[in-house]
């Protein structure tokens, strides 16, 4: 899923993550499934993605393990959609961080509102993306979860391998 170039076979490893990671596209994708939310009609219309593009975002995902396919039941039809790997799940910390770099280092646009990141374990918002500021234990997604006042949402994260 390279940006301009192919970097997979790098040595440094920061290339060879950005090989995977470069394009925008995926750590939102990434978001909303750890969210649970990995049905494609729903990762289309949350994102404003267009059909074609989505497609070869999530096959290339797939293709590098961040992604796995699973099976859902829509009314009377079985449909495929999609779950975070641990591999995906390993990028929270990642996802967490940049959220709280938005907030110190962004301007807020009109109607948005400070998004919260609240450790479930311990109920204390933390300030850290990989480990809780006020407990000290590692952040995992079933313990997260994200409070979006712009969406009037309470967001629980999903563990790897979960689509609701």
């Amino acid at each position: 899923m390279p940006l301009r170039s192919d970097w997979s076979a790098e040595v440094c490893p920061i290339r060879r993550s950005l090989d995977v990671l470069g394009d925008p596209w995926v750590l939102l994708i990434i978001r909303d499934v750890l969210h649970g939310r990995g049905r494609f009609d729903w990762l289309r219309d949350n994102l404003g993605i267009s059909e074609p593009v989505l497609s070869r975002r999530l096959a290339a995902m797939v293709d590098a393990d961040l992604l796995s396919r699973v099976e859902y039941q829509d009314g009377a039809r079985m449909r495929r959609g999609y779950a975070a790997t641990q591999a995906a799940a390993e990028l929270l910390p990642i996802l967490q961080e940049l959220a709280l770099w938005g907030e110190r280092h962004t301007e807020m646009p009109e109607g948005g509102g400070h998004m919260a990141l609240i450790h479930e374990a311990c109920g204390a918002e933390t300030v850290h993306g990989a480990v809780c500021s006020e407990c000290g234990v590692e952040l995992v997604a079933e313990q997260m979860t994200w409070v979006k006042p712009w969406k009037s949402a309470r967001d629980r994260l999903q563990p790897a391998g979960t689509l609701h």
